[in-house]
């Protein structure tokens, strides 16, 4: 059985548990590793986004700023800062805060008005975006760094009041190909985890405003991703509701290599879907995907499993 939570982003709580919810990703990025910038115009994000919902999605994640291997996000005087006890401070962003919520916040109005009801969820690591657009609409705040990029995030989202996804990223985007392997990756992930979330309800954030994701490909290599979903249903552990973001990751990639080759991007939704099912019947609550309808029918009959 799953736990059965009750998610408060704030003017309205999400059931979670019953049944597997969907976050659809929309990247308003010009380098997104997964669509390279096709919904970086406002109009073609905005016609995703309603695409999305009509395909089933509970949420739509919306993010101006690819996070992906190799992006320098942050100054080389906090990059020997990696793990639970150190503190990421003097972020350098690749893109500006300017820059970010003028791809984000007409994007997140539009929707809005289009669908009042839509639950949007942006993902950032800067305090000052999250706010913006939390005034914008959104209700859930999407921070890959597990709120510690931006020293001011935490307060932040205890002062905002909106839902929160605390995720965990091993060191620095621009260090995740030269990082030493993890003794236990299932162990370290957990601790962090549970490090990083007993500190944001120190500063205010509440429990019942967060979920947890263990942050596939964040920091891990090809062969750490694996354990992780493998053993996925140690994170129950940390009793806090579970996201899972695998859809069209690297480590999938490789899993699923042909010829000695990496699957490309496009050749990754079977291997996508497999992962998906497997993190649901081992107890994830929402499932972060770039293929809404084919991820909500796989979890619609893994929900049978696990319900």
């Amino acid at each position: 059985m799953r736990p059965v939570f009750d998610w408060n982003i704030g003017s309205r709580k999400l059931g979670l548990g019953k049944r597997t919810l969907i976050m659809g990703v929309l990247n308003v990025t010009p380098d997104s590793f997964s669509d390279s910038g096709l919904h970086f115009d406002r109009d073609r994000a905005l016609e995703h986004a309603l695409k999305m919902l009509r395909e089933g999605a509970d949420i739509i994640d919306i993010g101006g700023e690819s996070t992906r291997p190799g992006a320098k996000v942050v100054s080389p005087s906090a990059s020997g800062a990696k793990e639970s006890g150190a503190s990421l401070t003097q972020v350098r962003p690749a893109v500006s805060e300017q820059e970010e919520l003028d791809r984000v916040i007409p994007v997140i109005s539009a929707l809005k008005q289009k669908r009042p009801d839509a639950v949007i969820s942006v993902d950032t690591y800067k305090a000052k975006v999250a706010r913006a657009a939390v005034e914008a609409g959104a209700e859930i705040v999407n921070d890959v760094s597990g709120f510690r990029w931006d020293p001011q995030m935490a307060k932040t989202l205890a002062e905002l009041k909106c839902g929160a996804v605390l995720m965990h990223a091993r060191g620095l985007p621009e260090e995740w190909r030269t990082l030493p392997p993890a003794s236990d990756i299932v162990v370290l992930v957990k601790r962090e985890l549970r490090d990083w979330a007993e500190v944001a309800v120190r500063v205010g954030v509440k429990r019942d405003r967060m979920v947890l994701d263990p942050g596939f490909g964040f920091g891990k290599s090809f062969q750490e991703n694996y354990p992780l979903l493998k053993r996925f249903e140690e994170f129950h552990e940390l009793r806090y509701p579970l996201l899972v973001g695998v859809s069209r990751k690297s480590f999938i990639g490789h899993a699923v290599a042909r010829d000695g080759k990496d699957a490309d991007v496009a050749d990754r939704l079977y291997g996508t879907l497999a992962s998906e099912t497997v993190a649901i019947v081992k107890g994830a609550h929402i499932v972060r995907t770039h293929d809404v309808g084919a991820a909500l029918d796989a979890a619609r009959i893994a929900d049978v499993v696990v319900s």
